[in-house]
């Protein structure tokens, strides 16, 4: 009995920890959801009000302050950016891993490389760039930035999902006479395609929250969801009622984009895990 007890009670404990555990990663996103439909004299309170009336009021304000220019921003800089880098590491990572060319070790340090260096340390050099060509303030600055940030991660990240494709197929390609286009996107994308979803989504979450670059570069035209969130911060204090439905908002489309891929997001982050 004691026996059969324990072998019971170790499971039973070790999805209690684990509910624990995730209440705790999770709270604070329920906090900001809760926090988004009250007032703003309700969400400073001390000790926190958890019974109140519900209001979409803060909502509404978000967007009489402007908060769709700025989501259009985000979403025209981080979908472009994420196609270019796409564009860009398929074939890299191809040439990396399936077809190796001369000193690939060295390529790839030098991808790896370009990950060390501290943004904050490229910034001026970066603004008078900008200056210089006319982007400051203006999207295609950002879509540039953000391709240079993902795409060595990118590369690095594909380049292991290719060489997960079996060289039977495309072996077997090759005997059938495929050219390198129609064994690269008929062949070997589609036994890639969750990795390839793995590292769009991850590109995609880095660009939409990236503020270092945006803050420093943009203005009024071209800001993004970050730099709009920065706007809450006042001399007053904070708008913590309306700070919280903002993040809710920024938050939303990863979220849905996330929710959306996820099959494809374990599956590609699975990759190589099981022989």
């Amino acid at each position: 009995m004691t026996t059969t007890a324990q072998r019971k009670l170790g499971p039973a404990s070790l999805t209690v920890v684990t509910w624990i555990i995730a209440i705790l990663f999770v709270f604070p996103l329920i906090w900001m959801v809760i926090t988004s439909f009250k007032q703003e004299a309700d969400a400073y309170t001390d000790p926190p009000k958890l019974f109140f009336t519900p209001t979409l009021s803060q909502f509404a304000s978000i967007f009489e302050r402007g908060f769709l220019p700025y989501l259009g921003n985000s979403a025209f800089v981080t979908v472009i950016s994420t196609l270019i880098v796409l564009a860009f590491a398929v074939p890299a990572a191809y040439a990396l891993s399936l077809a190796p060319v001369p000193k690939t070790s060295n390529v790839l340090g030098f991808f790896l490389s370009t990950k060390m260096l501290p943004i904050v340390a490229a910034i001026i050099p970066l603004y008078v760039i900008s200056q210089k060509a006319q982007l400051l303030d203006n999207v295609w600055a950002l879509i540039i930035l953000y391709t240079a940030m993902n795409l060595p991660l990118a590369i690095w990240m594909m380049r292991s999902f290719f060489l997960e494709v079996p060289t039977e197929m495309i072996e077997a390609g090759r005997v059938d006479g495929a050219q390198l286009p129609t064994l690269l996107y008929r062949v070997i994308l589609p036994v890639v395609a969750p990795g390839i979803a793995a590292t769009a989504l991850i590109c995609v979450i880095f660009s939409w929250t990236e503020f270092f670059y945006a803050v420093n570069l943009t203005a009024a035209r071209a800001g993004t969801v970050p730099v709009f969130l920065v706007g809450f911060i006042t001399s007053e204090g904070l708008y913590w009622a309306q700070l919280s439905a903002a993040a809710l908002m920024a938050s939303l489309p990863v979220m849905i984009v996330g929710w959306i891929a996820q099959n494809h997001l374990v599956r590609g982050l699975s990759m190589g895990a099981v022989k």
